[in-house]
């Protein structure tokens, strides 16, 4: 039986602390909220589901974002139609960067901002990101373009850090010989 996760909206105090690093290894409860987060994560990309569940379409969730102020990052990224890569990092650290910056054409969502945002986010075209499986296990991603992003966006969430605030208010948006837009 699918039930919807309770994501906080960006009013909520929790979206703006910084969080703490998780405890490996993680508890079965955690384990069971990772497993409904990427079911809603997966089913809000498949559009049926996502019309039959009510769900707006997000890759990414962190724990922030349902009130739990600990360091656990959750992205599903479908690679082929309907072929999802789901990646779960406990305690993520970007441990390098490309100098290369783009960002979203269309700009960034967030499943916590429920209005529509104007501008564009620079981000790092490639990131490495180290931290641990759901079993304590050390892994090293290496993410680049769309889900560079995404691990930049949820990791921001960690941090107390919202999509909106990297949004230069000077110059919100860039044209294509300023910046990769993707």
């Amino acid at each position: 039986m699918f039930e919807k996760l309770n994501i906080l909206d960006e009013k909520d105090k929790h979206l703006r602390m910084v969080s703490k690093e998780a405890t490996l290894p993680l508890s079965s409860e955690y384990k069971e909220l990772i497993q409904r987060m990427i079911d809603e994560l997966t089913y809000s990309q498949i559009e049926e589901l996502a019309e039959k569940y009510d769900l707006r379409p997000g890759m990414g969730l962190a724990f922030p974002q349902l009130g739990i102020n600990e360091r656990i990052i959750v992205i599903v990224h479908e690679v082929d139609d309907g072929v999802f890569d789901n990646y779960v990092v406990v305690n993520p650290k970007i441990v390098s960067t490309s100098e290369e910056m783009i960002a979203a054409e269309a700009g960034e969502g967030c499943l916590s901002v429920n209005r529509e945002v104007e501008g564009h986010v620079k981000r790092h075209a490639r990131v490495t990101v180290e931290g641990y499986d759901i079993d304590g296990n050390k892994i090293r991603i290496r993410a680049r373009e769309e889900l560079s992003l995404a691990f930049q966006h949820e990791i921001d969430h960690l941090d107390g850090i919202l999509f909106y605030d990297r949004i230069d208010p000077k110059k919100p948006f860039y044209n294509e010989n300023e910046l990769r837009l993707i």
